[in-house]
């Protein structure tokens, strides 16, 4: 009964926030590294902030990681508002991300250089996310994938967290979806959603990681991965400026270039990732067993593929 009270909640908020977003002209505008033609609202993604709400109400020892969200979340919203530098967005993240290894217990656990590391790879895995979030659909589907790969993990393998922290935004992303899982989404995620959610989901990620010492558990991600490190890659190799926006990722490609359907590409990359995570949860393979097993693979069909397709469409 609760959830129902409060997907009521949500759905009503969202709703609110759309009068709220188009009154005040908060909306995204296609330009030439768009994926999308129409203009839409844009910031649908603060679902993700009441959700995070919501957990804190209903769990108020779980304080200390909400903080974190809506720090990263608050930050990414003003920015989907009235576009913030980069250094003043790497500072809240910085602070954001250092709460997130404060409730970790990172800090006591692991040397400097482990911090250190940590660090940068968790800034990676939350502009990678943002970075992805190009297509109606796939920060959704995608996150709910990933969201219940690792509530199997928390309720039948290692009980890592309360499930409230997985369930609240396995919640908000349906809701999300019913909004922008569409040939024509009513919103997109906007940073508020992209930035929050992997926050969210790396933080989990991370706990788990070190209560279960087993890194294989990152390729819970390896699919966004995959695409998000082999196009830097291509992009250096044309000698690209990496920093600036662009439409090269793989699922740019195939909805750009070869006019794929919005919707079926965010199906395919959650399918895929939803395959690899039965892999990794039902084989209980070695880490290095699993890298092997999907990184590899990924490579080559990224690789195989990309240029081709591109070639095709000169």
């Amino acid at each position: 009964m609760i959830y129902i009270l409060i997907a009521i909640l949500l759905f009503i908020s969202i709703l609110i926030y759309f009068r709220i977003a188009d009154h005040y002209n908060i909306i995204d505008h296609p330009n030439e590294r768009s994926s999308h033609t129409n203009v839409t609202i844009r910031g649908g993604g603060i679902i993700f902030l009441l959700a995070a709400i919501c957990v804190v109400v209903m769990h108020p020892g779980y304080w200390l990681p909400v903080s974190g969200i809506l720090i990263i979340g608050i930050i990414s919203f003003l920015d989907d508002i009235f576009t913030l530098s980069s250094r003043l967005r790497l500072i809240f993240h910085l602070m954001a991300v250092t709460i997130m290894f404060l409730y970790l217990n990172i800090f006591h656990a692991e040397p400097l250089y482990v911090c250190i590391l940590l660090y940068i790879m968790v800034i990676g895995v939350i502009n990678m996310y943002n970075f992805m979030d190009g297509i109606n659909g796939i920060t959704g589907v995608y996150s709910l994938v990933v969201l219940g790969g690792l509530q199997y993990v928390n309720l039948r393998q290692a009980a890592f967290i309360e499930p409230d922290m997985i369930w609240l935004p396995m919640l908000a992303s349906g809701i999300f979806l019913y909004f922008n899982f569409r040939n024509k989404a009513r919103c997109f995620a906007g940073d508020v959603g992209s930035v929050t959610i992997a926050f969210w989901i790396i933080m989990l990620l991370v706990k788990l990681i070190f209560i279960t010492q087993n890194w294989g558990y990152i390729l819970f991600l390896v699919v966004y991965g995959i695409d998000s490190v082999v196009t830097i890659a291509h992009r250096l190799l044309l000698k690209q400026n990496i920093l600036k926006a662009h439409r090269m990722h793989f699922y740019q490609v195939l909805v750009n270039e070869q006019k794929f359907s919005h919707l079926w590409v965010s199906l395919g990359y959650a399918l895929l990732q939803g395959i690899i995570i039965l892999v990794i949860i039902s084989l209980g393979l070695k880490t290095s067993s699993l890298f092997i097993l999907t990184i590899i693979p990924l490579a080559i069909i990224y690789i195989s593929l990309k240029p081709f397709i591109m070639k095709n469409t000169c």
